[in-house]
């Protein structure tokens, strides 16, 4: 019953993936810069930039070992790996399920490019904070304290070192004793790194 509040509506297909407007690269689909589908209802945003698609088919390419166009199932999950995602086996296997594929089966790009935004989509780490933090605000104030914080961080999921936790609170400028807001720590810690 979870997957369906993860993949609303149908799967996108390959001509749902363009550019947002202004961004750099060519646009896939028919050409035409309206959206397809209008009758499907609201739609979910479904872009990715054309740098990331060739990275994707770059990727791609290397599990393609026969050079016809698919990657086999098994694959799959090293492949979204390499790219930066984070899928556990269940949800590859749910990837699967979805697009009708068996684990001894093959993809296709255009499958595989779905997959990815869905997986990326699901994996939004400013989303994910957010519902943590908001689970330990049972009151509904708006903020927790530092101390719950650095319980949470410390004791639940992927625990943190106090030392990870010190660091991670000095780069969002928390005091030990103070009061975190979510959306000021969300926005501080969720700000790409600087390339030099």
């Amino acid at each position: 019953m979870a997957a369906k509040h993860l993949l609303p509506g149908p799967p996108p297909s390959l001509a749902d993936f363009r550019l947002e407007a202004g961004g750099k690269g060519a646009e896939l689909g028919s050409g035409s810069s309206q959206p397809t589908g209008g009758s499907r209802g609201p739609r979910m945003a479904k872009f990715l930039t054309q740098d990331q698609i060739n990275e994707y088919k770059e990727c791609f390419s290397l599990y393609d070992k026969r050079q016809r166009g698919k990657i086999k199932a098994s694959d799959l999950m090293v492949a979204m790996r390499c790219l930066g995602a984070s899928p556990t086996p269940g949800e590859v296997r749910r990837h699967l399920h979805t697009h009708g594929i068996d684990g001894n089966g093959e993809l296709d790009f255009s499958t595989f490019l779905t997959i990815m935004h869905m997986q990326i989509k699901q994996e939004d780490p400013k989303k994910e904070i957010l519902l943590a933090m908001l689970m330990a605000d049972k009151e509904k104030k708006g903020y927790i304290m530092a101390s719950d914080l650095r319980s949470k961080l410390t004791r639940l999921g992927e625990k943190l070192t106090h030392k990870e936790v010190d660091d991670l609170f000095r780069e969002a400028d928390i005091e030990p004793n103070g009061k975190v807001k979510y959306d000021e720590f969300i926005h501080k810690i969720t700000l790409p790194t600087q390339d030099y």
